[in-house]
């Protein structure tokens, strides 16, 4: 117990101290010589020359990149379209998956999972590229729900409903 109390009482003491203590005020100063300067330096060695390259390198100079072909599409026609959202959001679909309104997700009466449709708004000009995985709508007169990040993206989340073209994305 004495010990605890002695190292309390020092680091009490050492905490009270001014900083320059134990220090004096002539500082000294030497110059650093050019050569104590360039002795600190490991010695400089130009790098070794690259290796040719092998039979199986590929020169990127020799060829054109890949030109990105747009998507080959089939109509489906015009439908109306809708969005459903948070009250289903967690919730599974038909195909087992859950429900993710901030996906780009659609349900659709008969295409299979997996399709890729591509919902085009015309009044706008919007358009987004969804995933079949779930079956609906269920309202009448509905062709199309989608996500609601993907009824976001083409401008009918505030009226909740609008025209929409499909097209099956191949």
């Amino acid at each position: 117990m004495a010990k605890r109390a002695l190292r309390s009482a020092l680091f009490v003491a050492a905490l009270t101290l001014p900083g320059t203590a134990g220090h004096s005020e002539e500082r000294e100063l030497t110059p650093v010589t050019d050569t104590q300067f360039q002795a600190s330096f490991a010695e400089y060695a130009p790098l070794p020359a690259a290796p040719a390259p092998g039979p199986e390198a590929v020169d990127l100079d020799t060829f054109d990149p890949p030109i990105e072909v747009e998507p080959v599409t089939t109509s489906l026609g015009s439908g109306v379209a809708s969005y459903y959202g948070r009250r289903f959001h967690g919730r599974r679909t038909a195909n087992g998956e859950r429900f993710d309104m901030n996906a780009m997700t659609a349900a659709h009466k008969t295409l299979p999972f997996g399709s890729l449709v591509q919902v085009t708004n015309p009044r706008t000009g919007a358009s987004v590229i969804v995933r079949i995985n779930d079956r609906g709508p269920y309202a009448h007169g509905r062709t199309i729900d989608l996500s609601r990040a993907a009824a976001q993206q083409i401008g009918l989340v505030q009226r909740g409903h609008g025209s929409v073209e499909l097209e099956l994305v191949k």
